[in-house]
């Protein structure tokens, strides 16, 4: 397991974090190198040695150094960068440059320049006035690249606003209207500079649904069909984008192959009706490789007690180094890494150092009263307990059973949120009366507690 308690201290992949804070300092990141590989082998299990012609393209932006790209390479991926920063990193980095695909919406000229200067694999060109800059950064230096035009096709998926991407209201590629795509996509086959492959597609990050994903191919394949009638062209390649979603509150991460082999047959079902070679297909997992393989440490400083109100725990990091709490409200756990076996009974906010109000990594976490000097270990997933499945035998009413799991402290407590409205099992709202049953648990084992929009608890009953 990636996280142990030993002698009160939080171990992650068998390495203290006291030591490791000690060693390198706080805040840091903290990445499992065989966690990483696990999630790659995934990949190659159920993707890339199933289906030929396939491509794993680690989405950068996730988490970028010299040392993770060199990790990505010894794992047989590919790598999508969206910044002159990436690519520079990735160069650096001795990356091979036929296996970097270059993407984002705002690509400036010094970056296509340094993207053909390397000879990287694949532009994805974004918006229409791509073509032109490229073509002629591809003319002055004599060289020809290998392109993909994203598009928008209109899908609206479950997911935060702002890591939504597919839907036509978007900063991100084309819209498919026909006087737009149709001439760019001649534009592109006319072209002596460019290499037309095909399209690129991504319809949002954080996704546990494959719905939207299948929705999106439908209508790209479309496309295929439109520009094969049109032109007498057949798309070499299709990119199906990333945003596998991963455990960060009360979701369990899907496996590859929930989202992958659906797809893939639709794509093979298509392409024998149609009577064509199947495109090359590339996927762009970033989030889902990493997030679930890494925590971050901090020093705990200030503690701010406003009686009758809050109490502040402030720590040497903040929104600098996870913008994503203060950004859309994301949920992560907390634990004094250095106090790992006492007991949580305070419950204190968690926040940055940042002159910003809603710089706050976690809010009402439940931790031992915090010490300046503390090492605090924030990761992700919910707080979670176990409860033996005979304890619930007949049923249990819903206070007892959010004292019994170790989610609320006391049935005090519990009666209050039931009283303010605020508690739910299963995402649905619960009054005192409710008797909570087997019949409520998820897949036969499971019930998510939740006060208010963001305390989440996971309780297995087994």
């Amino acid at each position: 397991m990636l996280n142990e308690v030993r002698d009160n201290t939080l171990y992650f992949d068998g390495c203290s974090t006291v030591e490791l804070a000690r060693q390198y300092g706080t805040p840091l990141y903290v990445f499992s190198e065989s966690e990483i590989v696990r999630r790659c082998s995934e990949l190659r299990r159920c993707f890339l040695t199933v289906w030929p012609n396939t491509r794993a393209a680690y989405a950068c932006k996730a988490f970028c150094t010299p040392a993770m790209l060199r990790l990505v390479q010894r794992e047989g991926l590919c790598i999508d960068v969206v910044s002159g920063g990436e690519l520079y990193t990735a160069i650096q980095a001795g990356f091979p440059a036929e296996r970097i695909e270059f993407n984002g919406n705002n690509k400036l000229r010094a970056e296509l320049e340094l993207a053909v200067d390397y000879g990287i694999g694949r532009v994805i060109l974004d918006g229409l006035q791509e073509l032109p800059l490229l073509e002629e950064i591809c003319a002055a230096r004599g060289k020809k690249m290998n392109v993909l035009y994203r598009v928008t096709p209109g899908i609206q998926a479950d997911s935060h606003d702002y890591i939504v991407t597919g839907r036509k209201d978007s900063k991100f590629g084309i819209p498919l209207d026909d006087d737009v795509l149709y001439p760019a996509v001649r534009a592109a086959l006319d072209s002596k500079w460019v290499n037309f492959l095909g399209f690129h597609f991504h319809v949002g990050s954080q996704l546990f649904d494959n719905a939207p994903y299948l929705a999106a191919l439908e209508v790209v394949l479309g496309l295929v069909r439109e520009v094969r009638r049109r032109f007498g062209h057949t798309v070499a390649e299709l990119n199906l984008g990333g945003g596998f979603g991963v455990t960060y509150t009360d979701e369990a991460r899907p496996p590859y192959a929930y989202f992958l082999d659906p797809l893939m047959a639709r794509l093979e079902a298509f392409c024998q009706d149609e009577g064509m070679t199947r495109p090359a297909v590339v996927i762009e997992p970033g989030r889902s490789i990493v997030a679930e393989a890494g925590l971050s440490l901090y020093t705990v400083g200030s503690i701010k007690d406003i009686r009758g109100v809050r109490k502040y725990v402030s720590v040497d990091g903040g929104m600098t180094d996870n913008i994503r709490p203060s950004l859309y409200g994301a949920v992560y756990r907390g634990l004094l890494a250095n106090r790992a076996e006492e007991a949580s009974t305070d419950t204190a906010t968690i926040c940055g150092k940042c002159c910003e109000s809603g710089d706050i990594l976690i809010r009402d976490a439940r931790i031992p009263p915090a010490r300046p000097g503390d090492l605090l270990a924030v990761f992700e997933g919910v707080p979670s307990g176990t409860l033996p499945l005979g304890e619930l035998g007949q049923g249990m009413d819903v206070a007892s059973l959010a004292v019994k799991a170790g989610f609320l402290p006391s049935l005090s407590e519990a009666r209050r949120a039931l009283k303010e409205n605020s508690l739910s099992v299963n995402k649905e709202k619960v009054s005192a009366e409710r008797v909570i049953t087997s019949g409520d648990l998820l897949r036969g084992r499971y019930l998510v507690l939740q006060r208010g929009r963001k305390n989440y608890f996971l309780l297995t009953v087994e």
